[in-house]
């Protein structure tokens, strides 16, 4: 196997070294990000892929996550992108608008893209040309953990469905009654510990929006002010800061993870997919899983996750096109994928989940994949979009005034789009 690379800015130089190593052999190069656990399954996926293929150099080049963005950037101003890239989905318009992903259908095993699900080829989908620029494994989502012995205690209700969610008044009279209740140091964790270097504050939280029945921008005029900043917007952002000022909600400053750490301090836990296999290890018959509350008249959940594309500048599209193939096909990689509880991107890997199956544990987590689950605005400004909102709940749960926060929020986003004359053909489709 080829040498495997870590990310740095002297990249030119490093890659330049590398090829020369690998001069006898076509070398892709491949960016991702992932804990160390995928870094080592990705390693020996291109191991296999190596064997099978003997012509070909896999090289990767490693991106932390909280930076991966900041890292892609300096890529494209050395003009050294990769050939095949991991992506975060929401960020799909942007980097197909700026040109930097080819689509991939092409390029792709044909039983692949028979096997994704709706919300799989959603994430990947530009929306522009209804084009396929990316595939993934894997989708995503949240929901809301219970420890069973807490709710027992208080009496509350345990839906059984998605349609059967919480309604908001059950949902902050739960919040009370947990607040007061012995053992429960906090009657939620909704990891704000991730901080706001990373998507999980529009990832997350936008969806509470969406249920009261407001969203980060206007979906069809694509502008925020009016939406961002209307009065349920306001109303929803209000009511999380109150859960923060009643002391209800983990603070950032004990971490994450509350939800399952020695002696369950918190008793309930707005949090993702990938929670479920470390807390139920430890929580064992105590963890429940339940649907993200309603908020208004309908409920919201989020997906989308990091996904697989080939960038435009690819020497070897082919190359990268079969690699990805064989890493979304590899038993061993979904073996893992699926002990870290991998919600299932494809029809086959749900099938090998019976986790997420009917009757399963997190069978809920994947029934609001088709029920409930709002993509985050598919356009071309959402670095904008997400920083702005990320900024504004910051300020929000720090004390600051929802109205003047969100307004802020519109006002910076409307003008990113100003700014870039609406990204044109997104403005000249309205």
């Amino acid at each position: 196997m080829g040498k495997r690379l870590l990310w740095s800015l002297v990249l030119s130089s490093a890659l330049s070294a590398i090829g020369a190593q690998a001069a006898e052999k076509t070398a892709i190069q491949v960016m991702h990000q992932g804990d160390p656990g995928f870094v080592a399954a990705y390693g020996k996926v291109a191991e296999r892929f190596e064997a099978a293929n003997p012509d070909v150099d896999v090289q990767f080049i490693y991106a932390p996550h909280d930076a991966y963005n900041e890292k892609f950037s300096a890529a494209v101003m050395a003009k050294q992108l990769p050939d095949v890239m991991e992506l975060d989905a929401p960020f799909l318009a942007n980097y197909v608008w700026s040109g930097y992903l080819q689509p991939i259908k092409p390029l792709i095993d044909k039983d692949l893209l028979d096997d994704m699900t709706e919300s799989n080829i959603a994430q990947g989908t530009y929306p522009i040309d209804k084009d396929l620029y990316a595939i993934g494994l894997t989708d995503s989502s949240v929901v809301l953990y219970g420890n069973k012995k807490y709710l027992e205690a208080i009496g509350a209700r345990i839906p059984k469905s998605v349609d059967d969610a919480w309604t908001r008044e059950e949902f902050e009279g739960y919040l009370e009654k947990l607040s007061k209740l012995d053992g429960v140091k906090w009657p939620i964790d909704t990891f704000r510990g991730y901080g706001i270097k990373t998507e999980w504050i529009t990832y997350a939280y936008g969806p509470i929006l969406q249920s009261a029945g407001c969203d980060l921008i206007d979906r069809k005029a694509w502008k925020s002010e009016g939406t961002l900043d209307s009065d349920t917007c306001v109303d929803a952002l209000a009511m999380m800061q109150k859960w923060v000022k009643n002391g209800w909600v983990v603070p950032q400053s004990a971490g994450t993870n509350q939800f399952f750490a020695q002696g369950n301090p918190a008793a309930l836990a707005l949090g993702g997919h990938w929670v479920y296999a470390e807390a139920a290890a430890t929580m064992k018959d105590d963890i429940v899983v339940l649907p993200l509350p309603k908020f208004g008249a309908k409920g919201a959940s989020p997906d989308g996750t990091w996904i697989w594309a080939i960038t435009k500048t690819s020497a070897h599209p082919d190359i990268s096109g079969k690699f990805i193939s064989f890493l979304l096909k590899d038993k061993e990689f979904r073996t893992y994928v699926a002990s870290q509880s991998g919600y299932p991107g494809l029809k086959s890997f749900a099938a090998e989940s019976p986790l997420y199956a009917a009757g399963g544990p997190m069978a809920i987590a994947f029934e609001q994949a088709s029920k409930t689950a709002v993509a985050r605005p598919p356009h071309p400004a959402y670095p904008t979009i997400t920083s702005a909102f990320m900024q504004a709940v910051d300020e929000v749960f720090n004390g600051g005034d929802p109205k003047e926060a969100l307004t802020s929020a519109a006002k910076k986003i409307d003008q990113d789009i100003e700014d870039n004359d609406g990204y044109p053909p997104f403005g000249e489709e309205q």
